[in-house]
């Protein structure tokens, strides 16, 4: 079936305006059915227990410590700490009990026999199944005696310090800031216990698993996981049909003429735009070592091999794990996107094989920028976490959102950083915009960068006062939509627009190939972010929604794999002359990450009963570092060899370095994630089934025997991991002194190599 560009263009369109009206209404349905903050919570003796001003207080105190990346609300966050929300319900559930068991027996719970507790839970279970959310809610004698006692719990933990639990002194610096996060983390339960109105489930759909409480499965999460798997196979079958059917040409390999590195010229803004790579070697090694620093402190708490004691530094007190995850993350994201970045600068010139006046002086102003922002929201991030910036903090400092921890100033830095990136490609690309239609292969590497940029833009909908709920619906859109939209995008348009620049692809075949998994991409992934609304009190529209589309993404990451071995064979063909074979690894290498992390593993623990049990477990860790470092990682780190091919003096270049790094971090990342995460997420699935979501992220379950065996053989991947970075870092510096000389102008090639076609 012949298909044109501009007939996949104008479905691409469609799909985009769909998704973007069904994500637009949903945004507005959201807003109006978001759970009410009560404007009083009040005992049995009309005295008030707790305020809305008090839990938004909470939440304030919640992101300004960093909370999120110590335990998790609702399921979303860090793994290391509690979640909040089940923790939270689970003290009450506790509280209640002892309230009860002393009331009716004079005893404690535990001393009862089976048929009391039995009544007690009877009791609690009750109390809980409210209906009320009318201001002031009235609660009963028991829960504001246990509202009393979570409050104190969480001053001894999060104010007073709990080294076993790796919280260090002072974590939050007030004993009453302390009860403010603690009526915050209640309200969360409280919404996870409380029926919606006009249904028959809690605002959470009834998560976080745990009987006493009431909270089961629904039926939508059974009905949905089961419709999702027929639509799944059903939507494979129709997705192999269009990609068979679709005349999409494999690279043709009879007179393929691949150009050396020394043929390809190399401009001034090129050059300059190798100064990225060093700066992302030494983000990624940063990144990796704190990695470590993480992986150990689930073994140790307060220590690290004894270093601290020896050197006379506590390492809980100076970097405790809320601030050394908030810098593993922001560092992935970071080194990941300065090599797309410096990527994206690099390869115009290989097709138009000219630059525009200034070129050089704005690639080196961007990297500046990038240090800049870098440097400043790293420096935030202390400074907020530790009280130094005041009523300042989320502006320059911790805005204490996974993934989205910089604050706010910074994070607009990064988005006008974007928006100055596409204008200077753009302008790189010139020659070719003018000629090609606006669907062509420079236009596509264009709209999937500003994509990202664009998709930030969601970051500014919401402050630290914003209800949980919708800050956590803004929050999914960037980081979602980065992954599954504009990065997924941005891998197909990269590694097309590389292939052609190798001449191991057509233009043609490039642009088609990268228009079809874009419009696979966007018909998916965009409104698939909504499998992140199930449980945080959005709507249960999103149910359905989520099931479907999240479902279905594992479709074009399937796609993406197959070009990467269709590409593969190619390049066999192509003979053992072929320079770039080892950025080709990196290519096919990201692509079957891709699949695996993204792909299999993302739809494991996306389908909505599944994901009930498993949501912010273990699995999800194996997960994100399948996906982001093995797929988005491999990419950057391939492009970054492919910029070094072309610029270094080939009679000096030497890969052997590299390539033990290539099989370092292959090796690692595998031991990583099937050797100890996946597992330790199995297991925590299993004590979920069998006694309750907060046990499996209990310090009883982390402590057990074979789950410490297991974090500890996580190790020698890490190991592996950041010997692997220490070489490609120490590599690149080697590299930088081997540079070959600017080409000059008159011996540049008049044409590139996407005017050939």
């Amino acid at each position: 079936m012949q298909v044109s560009r501009r007939t996949i263009a104008r479905l691409l369109a469609f799909a985009f305006i769909t998704n973007l009206v069904v994500m637009g209404a949903g945004a507005l349905y959201s807003y109006e059915n978001a759970p009410p903050i009560p404007r009083e919570f009040e005992g049995p003796d009309g005295g008030t227990v707790a305020t809305a001003e008090q839990v938004r207080a909470g939440k304030v105190q919640f992101q300004r410590n960093g909370l999120m990346n110590h335990g998790s609300i609702l399921g979303n966050g860090a793994y290391y700490g509690v979640d909040y929300t089940a923790d939270a319900l689970d003290l009450k559930v506790g509280a209640m009990r002892e309230f009860y068991a002393r009331e009716r027996y004079g005893g404690d719970y535990d001393t009862l026999d089976g048929p009391e507790q039995a009544a007690v839970d009877d009791r609690v279970e009750s109390d809980l199944a409210s209906t009320d959310t009318t201001s002031p809610v009235q609660l009963s004698a028991a829960e504001a005696y246990a509202h009393e006692q979570v409050r104190e719990t969480y001053v001894e933990r999060y104010h007073e310090g709990d080294r076993e639990r790796g919280v260090p002194a002072g974590m939050i610096a007030t004993a009453e800031d302390a009860r403010r996060f603690a009526d915050f983390a209640l309200w969360t339960a409280w919404m996870a216990h409380t029926e919606r109105p006009g249904t028959e489930h809690t605002y959470t759909n009834d998560w976080p698993y745990n009987p006493v409480a009431g909270n089961a499965p629904t039926a939508a999460a059974m009905t949905w996981s089961v419709l999702a798997m027929v639509l799944l196979v059903a939507a494979a079958g129709g997705g192999i049909w269009l990609y068979r059917s679709l005349d999409l040409p494999d690279p043709e390999v009879e007179g393929i003429s691949v150009p050396e590195p020394d043929a390809v010229a190399l401009l001034p803004s090129q050059r300059a735009a190798t100064r990225f790579i060093p700066v992302a070697a030494g983000l990624f090694a940063a990144q990796t070592l704190l990695g470590g620093l993480l992986a150990h402190f689930y073994i140790e708490r307060d220590a690290f091999f004894g270093l601290g004691a020896l050197v006379g530094v506590d390492i809980l007190q100076v970097m405790p794990f809320a601030i050394a995850k908030t810098y593993h993350i922001d560092l992935a994201v970071l080194w990941i996107a300065t090599l797309w970045l410096g990527a994206g600068l690099f390869l115009p010139p290989l097709f138009t094989r000219v630059e525009p006046a200034n070129q050089t002086r704005y690639v080196n102003v961007l990297l500046g920028a990038l240090v800049v922002v870098v440097v400043g929201g790293f420096a935030g991030i202390y400074l907020g976490s530790n009280g130094y910036l005041g009523d300042w903090w989320w502006l320059l400092g911790n805005e204490g959102l996974e993934y989205l921890e910089v604050g706010k100033v910074w994070q607009f830095g990064l988005l006008v950083g974007f928006g100055l990136w596409t204008l200077v490609v753009a302008r790189g690309f010139r020659p070719l915009l003018a000629d090609e239609p606006r669907y062509g292969l420079a236009h596509m590497i264009l709209y999937a960068g500003g994509s990202i940029g664009l998709l930030f833009v969601a970051g500014m909908l919401y402050t630290p006062q914003t209800n949980i709920v919708m800050t956590e619906f803004w929050r999914w859109w960037v980081v979602h939509m980065w992954v599954e939209g504009a990065f997924e995008f941005f891998i197909v348009a990269v590694v097309g627009l590389t292939l052609v620049s190798m001449n191991l692809l057509r233009r043609e075949s490039a642009e088609k190939a990268v228009m079809v998994e874009a419009l696979l991409v966007m018909g998916t992934g965009v409104i698939g972010v909504s499998h992140h609304y199930w449980w945080i009190g959005q709507p249960d529209i999103w149910v359905p929604l989520g099931s479907v589309f999240s479902t279905l993404e594992l479709i074009p990451l399937v796609f993406i794999l197959f070009e990467a071995i269709a590409e593969y064979r190619t390049l066999g063909q192509a003979g053992e002359s072929f320079p770039y074979r080892l950025p080709f690894a990196f290519i096919v290498a990201s692509g079957v990450w891709n699949f695996v992390g993204a792909g299999v593993l993302g739809f494991f623990i996306n389908l909505p009963l599944v994901n009930y049990y498993e949501h912010g477990t273990y699995l999800t860790v194996a997960h994100a570092h399948a996906a982001m470092f093995g797929a988005f990682g491999f990419l950057a780190l391939g492009l970054a060899t492919y910029m070094l091919r072309l610029t270094v003096d080939p009679g000096r270049w030497t890969e052997h370095r590299l390539r033990w790094a290539f099989w370092c971090w292959n090796l690692g990342l595998a031991v990583m994630v099937f050797a100890s995460v996946l597992p330790v997420g199995i297991l925590q699935l299993e004590v979920v089934f069998t006694q309750g979501y907060d046990a499996a992220r209990s310090l009883a379950f982390y402590n057990g025997e074979l789950v410490q065996a297991l974090f500890w053989a996580r190790l020698p991947g890490d190991t592996l991991i950041i010997i692997g970075t220490l070489l490609f870092g120490y590599d690149v510096v080697r590299k930088r002194f081997r540079l070959r000389a600017v080409t000059p102008e008159d011996e540049r090639a008049e044409e590139g190599v996407l005017a050939d076609d």
